[in-house]
């Protein structure tokens, strides 16, 4: 009978001890939210420290003294907390709902979203007031969550969202971003705004959004049970009486709703609906109440609270005071959340389903020859048209006096900017193209590109602080910081995911993250520096070929020609590359050795074609798998062919950016984004069909 008795007892005491357990850690992180809001609290630009502050409370301070801690300090603090929760519980509902582990705001475009639609917003000139610009938020970044999950599938892997999520980020990122050129006066600050800052004048913003967050949680915990059975499966879910449909639309709504109040109050604070699930599950590992809906949403909303003012506190501890006024919040959660993500690929869990390699297809000499034939007449015929067409536009015989020597000032001048400016184009693209075959080659993955790897965004990176702290550097000194720049990423990419043997999920992870890291730095150093820079930084960031010369083309040209003529002397080693692992090493064939060559290859070519016109997206995707498609898997026959289609593709953007709004120009980058995410988002759908 002893023994009846007393073996109830030790699951209940275990049971009990976990729930005190999960209370426990619940009050920690209250206390930890509240150390931090005081903390931050003492923090400024001006002389009022914490016995100013306590002065404050007790009505006993300077009236300025008083000012400050009222209107900025408590804002600040306030704003802080409402974002760092309300983005932490969206987050959770949406990795609850989706049964992913990287479902967040950012990842879904809900931001990206959320900051076109403030931009066009902002391009008309209308003034909005706040619950105005949040409902426009709102719309914008549920139509983008919903498209991501629509194009990528529930519960179809993380890869699979972070590449669909990604991509359209960078098209309606490239488009507000041309908004911004476009329209300067009317969006000014928005792109200081777009780096996340709970910076405050007031509390008139955050008794704004207090009400939508409340909203937004409340409807949440209604439908946690219902989200909790989802767990379970969508046939399980159902049989249970659950309406699955329903419960993830309205899910999906009021993580939304969420996302919007916090974007609206601060712009988009990266990352933080991603990271503080990702700290609640460590928990539930041990504290399994934490896996419940209910729960895990409270409990996120402290730890996304505890991120948000933590960072906020670490910036203004490591930097001056008059620093981390200009530097956004939103830039330091960015770069926890890009380590979040190298962290999570290097340790292979939850990494879901590789995307599908290409299937093989031959096709005949004929085909080869006549797509070739048709590509180099296109090519002649923009060639043609680009030089012709601009903001002024002159006749064939004009370019013939001017080769000979003969023409006038005007026509001169013109055709001296703008024939430098179309080879930089064409020779970009080509050179994009070629690395993005490679790389696609060596990583056995179809979706692989320079922009995705983080190879561009290193490069990026590299002359973003050139431009930025040494404006008045010149083209070689542009393509050694974009060299070395793309080097270093390639160098963490590549090297952090040859453990495993360059696994496709861990190599597109890691590629993410340095990308997202390289994007923050990139946003720090633009803040930072004077508006000059900034615009000209801009500008490059767009991809324009504006002022190229012909001697800036050099690094390109050599790089290229190199390029190609590897390419096409070891093309049968980069189709064994290509097929597997076992092939290359049954033939006697050094893998390690091939793929660092060409990897290596790839990075040169980005870097020189970065540092010639700038940041062009989605070129070294879309040509690679065209020309694949059209001639089939020969490296002899992908490689001619995806030069040929960069090359267009680039100088179709450049000629179109130029004439289109002449004499106000777009730069190639974001016409080839907008083209590539469609096209991206197609090959996601398709594969995700492929796979099933």
């Amino acid at each position: 009978m002893a023994v009846t008795t007393t073996a109830p007892a030790a699951p209940t005491t275990a049971a009990a001890s976990r729930k005190g357990g999960a209370v426990a850690v619940t009050a920690v992180l209250v206390l930890l939210v509240a150390a931090l809001a005081v903390v931050d609290i003492a923090q400024g630009t001006a002389h009022v420290g914490p016995a100013q502050v306590w002065k404050a409370f007790t009505g006993q301070a300077d009236p300025a003294d008083a000012s400050v801690v009222v209107a900025s300090r408590l804002p600040r603090m306030a704003a802080g907390i409402l974002a760092g929760a309300v983005l932490g519980m969206a987050g959770a509902a949406l990795q609850a709902v989706s049964r992913n582990v990287l479902a967040a705001p950012d990842t879904l475009a809900v931001n990206a979203g959320s900051y076109l639609a403030l931009g066009v917003a902002g391009a008309t000139g209308i003034s909005l007031p706040l619950l105005a610009s949040s409902g426009i938020a709102f719309v914008g970044g549920l139509a983008a969550a919903a498209l991501v999950l629509g194009m990528s599938g529930l519960g179809a892997g993380t890869v699979r969202l972070v590449l669909g999520g990604t991509a359209l980020t960078l098209g309606l990122t490239a488009v507000t971003e041309g908004l911004l050129l476009l329209f300067p006066e009317e969006t000014h600050g928005l792109y200081a705004w777009n780096q996340g800052s709970i910076a405050q004048n007031g509390f008139g913003g955050v008794l704004w959004m207090v009400p939508l967050a409340v909203v937004g949680l409340t409807g949440l915990l209604l439908v946690a049970r219902r989200v909790d059975a989802l767990a379970l499966g969508d046939d399980a879910a159902r049989g249970l009486g659950v309406p699955v449909r329903a419960t993830r639309v309205t899910t999906v709504v009021l993580s939304a709703l969420l996302s919007a109040a916090a974007v609206t109050l601060c712009g988009p604070i990266g990352f933080v609906g991603l990271c503080a699930p990702a700290l609640v599950r460590v928990l539930a590992r041990r504290y399994r109440g934490f896996n419940r809906v209910r729960a895990n949403v409270t409990v996120s909303a402290l730890a996304g609270a505890v991120l948000v003012l933590g960072s906020d506190v670490v910036l203004r501890t490591l930097v001056s005071a008059d620093t981390s006024v200009a530097v956004p919040t939103g830039v330091v959660t960015s770069l926890v959340g890009a380590v979040f993500l190298i962290v999570l690929a290097t340790r292979g869990r939850d990494l879901g389903a590789a995307s599908p390699p290409d299937k093989l297809r031959i096709r005949s000499r004929a085909v080869f020859l006549g797509v070739t034939a048709v590509l180099i007449a296109v090519l002649i015929g923009l060639v043609v048209a680009s030089v012709l067409l601009g903001d002024s536009k002159l006749l064939l015989g004009d370019v013939v006096n001017w080769a000979q020597g003969k023409a006038g000032r005007a026509v001169s001048f013109v055709l001296d900017t703008r024939v430098p400016r179309v080879l930089a184009a064409l020779l970009a693209g080509a050179a994009l193209a070629l690395a993005g075959t490679l790389i696609q080659a060596v990583t056995r993955n179809p979706l692989a590109e320079p922009g995705v790897m983080g190879v561009s965004g290193g490069a990026a990176l590299g002359a973003v602080i050139l431009v930025t702290t040494m404006p008045m550097a010149g083209p070689t000194g542009l393509a050694l910081a974009a060299f070395a720049g793309a080097a270093l990423a390639s160098v963490v990419v590549f090297g952090l995911s040859a453990r495993g043997g360059f696994q496709q999920n861990r190599v597109v992870l890691v590629g993410m993250g340095v990308a997202t890291a390289s994007a923050a730095l990139i946003s720090l150093f633009i803040v930072l520096t004077d508006p000059f820079n900034a615009t000209k930084a801009l500008t490059w960031l767009s991809g324009s070929t504006y002022g190229r010369t012909l001697p800036d083309l050099v690094p390109l040209a050599v790089v290229l020609a190199a390029g190609v003529a590897v390419a096409v002397v070891r093309r049968t080693e980069l189709d064994l590359v290509s097929l597997d692992e076992d092939t290359p090493r049954l033939l006697g064939l050094g893998l390690s050795r091939s793929r660092l060559g060409f990897l290596a290859l790839g990075v040169l070519l980005s870097a020189a074609a970065v540092a010639a016109a700038g940041t062009i997206a989605f070129v070294g995707l879309v040509a690679p798998h065209a020309a694949r498609a059209l001639v089939g898997r020969r490296h002899l026959r992908v490689v001619p062919v995806a030069i040929l289609l960069g090359a267009v593709l680039v100088g179709t953007a450049d000629v179109v950016g130029r004439t289109v709004i002449a004499p106000a120009q777009l730069g190639a980058g974001l016409l080839t984004a907008v083209i590539g995410t469609p096209y991206f988002l197609w090959l996601l759908v398709r594969s995700r069909g492929e796979s099933r």
